[in-house]
């Protein structure tokens, strides 16, 4: 009897562990069923300020649209979605958030799934831009300069301290980071940005407030509108 009693009282603990589970589960939907909601809500708001176009479903060609950012080509199971689509001083742009999956394996074999989420957004300069990468310096830039993996360096200490920029051409990154686009970037909030042929990017590896769409625009206008006129000669000279 007493042991009927003993597996009793144990299926009635699973069966209570298994609704409290799915009980979390659909709490867990519904947030993010209302956070996604709200984010849109945000989106369409900043898009409508902007006279920018706001598309929700996904879109799996961004990667192949601007196949030479090196952040879309993470994982798998990659697309864009909540993406805004306009102009800035004239430039077109198109900001997105991005999803993709990486996996892995416990030791007893069971394969895991991570799902991954960033912003970025791109601006058309239509100029021949060089390939260049400026972000910000980390623990792990440091300890690259120990085994000879080495960013460049400029004039400004503390841009050099603040920043890793890498560039095939040395000279083209010290022509388009001169001392106001220095100055401009040490007080500008910070994103990653990449050259890559006459697009620029400006991204983060979290997703970004409605806000921070804007800001990337500023950034990204910051440093294009400090491009020398030397330089922009230059390259329309050689296309």
């Amino acid at each position: 009897m007493a042991k009927r009693l003993v597996a009793q009282s144990k299926d009635s603990m699973e069966i209570v562990i298994i609704v409290i589970f799915a009980a979390l589960l659909v709490a867990a939907g519904i947030w993010q069923y209302y956070q996604g909601e709200r984010r849109r809500k945000e989106l369409m708001a900043l898009a409508l300020k902007n006279g920018w176009q706001l598309r929700v479903s996904n879109d799996y060609d961004i990667e192949t649209r601007f196949a030479a950012f090196s952040c879309l080509e993470q994982g798998s199971e990659r697309y864009a979605y909540n993406i805004l689509e306009g102009l800035a001083q004239r430039r077109p742009l198109c900001g997105f958030d991005y999803h993709y999956e990486t996996y892995s394996t416990d030791s007893k074999g069971n394969r895991s799934t991570h799902h991954h989420y960033f912003s970025a957004l791109v601006v058309e300069t239509g100029l021949p831009l060089k390939p260049l990468l400026i972000r910000s310096e980390n623990v792990l830039d440091k300890l690259g300069e120990f085994f000879g993996v080495d960013d460049i360096d400029f004039e400004s200490a503390e841009f050099s301290r603040q920043f890793f920029v890498k560039a095939d051409d040395r000279r083209f990154a010290f022509d388009v980071i001169h001392q106001a686009t220095m100055e401009f970037l040490l007080a500008a909030p910070r994103f990653t940005i990449q050259f890559a042929g006459s697009r620029v990017m400006a991204w983060r590896a979290a997703l970004f407030e409605a806000i921070d769409f804007e800001q990337a625009v500023q950034v990204i206008s910051g440093v294009v509108d400090r491009l020398p006129e030397y330089l922009i000669r230059e390259m329309k000279g050689a296309e």
